[in-house]
């Protein structure tokens, strides 16, 4: 629908996301690096990452990121969707003991 809107603006593929991750219970909060494609355990969760997307110009603050996060000991995923660094409560993971939340596309 916007894609073809006035004033779209374009947007960069980055190399990969940085992510935070909260545990809950300790109170840590942990930085998480992943590339484009690939997946790494955080906790008992299982994070994937298909892609990093950002306006030109402006990696941090507007960065939106693909996300599969499932629990090492659920058959169902725990989020699968897009993540917006600026908005994190806008599409958030549901998880009784994490939270993860994009800090920023990797641009190298």
């Amino acid at each position: 629908m916007l894609a073809g809107s006035v004033g779209a603006e374009s947007v960069t593929v980055g190399t990969g996301a940085v992510l935070r991750g909260l545990d809950k219970v300790s109170g840590k909060t942990t930085d998480i690096e992943l590339a484009n494609g690939t997946t790494t355990e955080y906790g008992r969760l299982v994070i994937s990452l298909g892609e990093c997307r950002y306006p030109e110009g402006n990696a941090s603050g507007d960065a939106y990121a693909f996300l599969t996060v499932r629990d090492k000991g659920a058959t169902e995923n725990a989020f699968s969707g897009w993540m917006v660094a600026s908005a994190p409560s806008l599409n958030a993971l549901d998880h009784s003991r994490y939270d993860v939340w994009v800090t920023r596309c990797k641009t190298k």
